[in-house]
């Protein structure tokens, strides 16, 4: 197991398949918050389910209704396990912190880079902490 050290940003621990995206991802209309699919036109996960995943993505984006609409994703039992960050903003802070979503940001490495899709990790917010498994 490799550990790879990060900022805890909200408590927990998330554990699951990593589902990666290389562009910053805005909440607010661009996922469905009832099925925790992807929605957004032109989006390379367009049509991907984020349910219980890893959800990666470098920022977000966008409106400050995303932080209800992450925690509508938990309400309804869609959301991912854990969210990993490069630099997380205030809205997806807000969002997780609300849902009790694990998340970290500032990875000592670039994983969007160096991990794949579908790679199983660990999240430990609490640790500031990625384990890949």
């Amino acid at each position: 197991m490799r550990a790879i050290k990060t900022r805890g940003i909200s408590e927990g621990t998330g554990k699951g398949e990593l589902i990666i995206l290389k562009e910053p991802f805005g909440f607010y209309g661009n996922i469905d918050p009832k099925t925790g699919i992807i929605i957004e036109k032109g989006n390379p996960l367009e049509g991907v389910c984020i349910k219980d995943k890893i959800f990666v993505f470098p920022n977000g984006k966008g409106s400050t209704v995303g932080s209800y609409v992450i925690y509508g994703l938990k309400k309804n039992g869609v959301a991912p396990s854990a969210i990993i960050n490069l630099e997380t903003e205030t809205i997806v802070a807000t969002g997780v912190i609300l849902a009790g979503i694990p998340c970290v940001d500032k990875p000592d490495e670039n994983i969007i880079e160096t991990l794949k899709d579908g790679d199983v990790v660990e999240v430990d917010g609490d640790k500031g902490e990625i384990r890949i498994l």
